[in-house]
């Protein structure tokens, strides 16, 4: 288990994988970026990006509007 901060609270992940997180949170096919610890990772990246204890991952989505 790996412990993290998702938005400002604690979360406890079963994998330390981004992209298992972006699943568990239903979010993959949304317009998100992710912060781990206030650095941009790339979409690209998510798949073998593993996140570690303590990490701050904020995950923020794109609103259009007018």
């Amino acid at each position: 288990m790996v412990e993290i901060q998702l938005n400002g609270e604690k979360r406890q992940l079963a994998s330390p994988l981004l992209t298992d997180l972006i699943a568990e949170l239903n979010l993959s096919q949304q317009a998100i970026a992710v912060a781990v610890n206030r650095q941009i990772i790339p979409r690209s990246q998510w798949a073998e990006h593993q996140l570690r204890v303590d990490d701050k991952v904020d995950v923020v989505r794109a609103i259009g509007g007018g």
